[in-house]
């Protein structure tokens, strides 16, 4: 939900902030922050999904793909391009609800992790909202998305933070149970290293994690040490869980111990929200600008 109250944060005029902010607030509302599509994920300016302007209202058509919330969300904040070819300059933000005709939509199944969490495909067809769904100014909707990353980043390191030290503490208690050549693995020194650079790496995801989110709230620029925060948080969590199946041996790869989906759940944490990769190059272009 956060994800999709953000650009209304950022570009919302009161009204948009009065009826759908106001909606979290008074019952339970999910709601969708719809960017990705089939052939645009981490290329957020080659987006196909395109609106018009006739008299009062956009219309919209398109197909958004791995959305969050997408088969359940109340409300949407799509983006959409007014011409592909013009890229970034050509993208627009609207926010508006599902009960909108025109629009259908579907779970998406078989995810390796995060199954507990709603992903869905949205499509629009011919879609007709007001020209008050308009979030900001028109072709600006490329900007209100990277900054909406730049607040929501942090959060992803966050997550990752509580699989990660999830996983630490469920080796640090299987460590001391599991008996191996006659005494607990968690005397032998390779056991213990393991853990101990699952216990580094933990704390400076933290520190990273909660600069980026002090930057954020006092309004300063967070775009590269919200980068930091994702990529490094996401990187090492995925280590993190890959070793903690290692210290369970056989049974970190059953269903009967929790460090499988620890480990499945963590990989989308490179992924989504700018991959690990796209985080490098949000990184290495603001280096290169100083």
């Amino acid at each position: 939900n956060d994800l999709a109250t953000l650009p209304i944060l950022i570009a919302g005029n009161d009204e948009q902030k009065r009826t759908y902010l106001g909606q979290l607030v008074k019952k339970l509302t999910f709601c969708a922050f719809a960017i990705t599509e089939p052939g645009a994920g981490s290329d957020v300016a080659a987006m196909s999904t395109a609106y018009r302007r006739e008299g009062d209202e956009f219309i919209l058509n398109g197909t958004k793909h791995f959305i969050s919330n997408g088969s359940r969300a109340d409300w949407y904040v799509t983006f959409a391009t007014s011409d592909k070819r013009l890229k970034h300059k050509g993208i627009s933000c609207f926010v508006f609800p599902s009960s909108v005709p025109g629009i259908t939509r579907n779970r998406m199944h078989g995810k390796l992790g995060q199954r507990a969490a709603d992903t869905g495909e949205i499509f629009y067809e011919d879609v007709r909202i007001p020209a008050s769904a308009l979030v900001g100014r028109e072709g600006e909707g490329f900007k209100y998305a990277m900054a909406t990353f730049d607040h929501s980043r942090p959060e992803i390191g966050a997550i990752a933070i509580g699989i990660a030290q999830r996983a630490l503490d469920e080796c640090l208690k299987y460590s001391k149970q599991r008996s191996a050549f006659g005494q607990p693995i968690a005397n032998f020194q390779a056991i213990q290293f393991m853990m101990a650079d699952m216990a580094i790496e933990i704390e400076a995801m933290r520190l990273l994690t909660y600069k980026a989110a002090w930057l954020v709230d006092r309004g300063q620029h967070a775009n590269t040490i919200s980068a930091y925060a994702k990529a490094f948080s996401a990187d090492a969590t995925m280590r993190i869980t890959t070793d903690a199946v290692q210290i369970f041996g056989g049974y970190g790869y059953m269903k009967d111990y929790p460090v499988e989906k620890l480990m499945r759940d963590a990989k989308l944490l490179q992924i989504y929200e700018g991959t690990s990769q796209i985080q490098r190059v949000v990184i290495a272009r603001n280096l290169l600008k100083e």
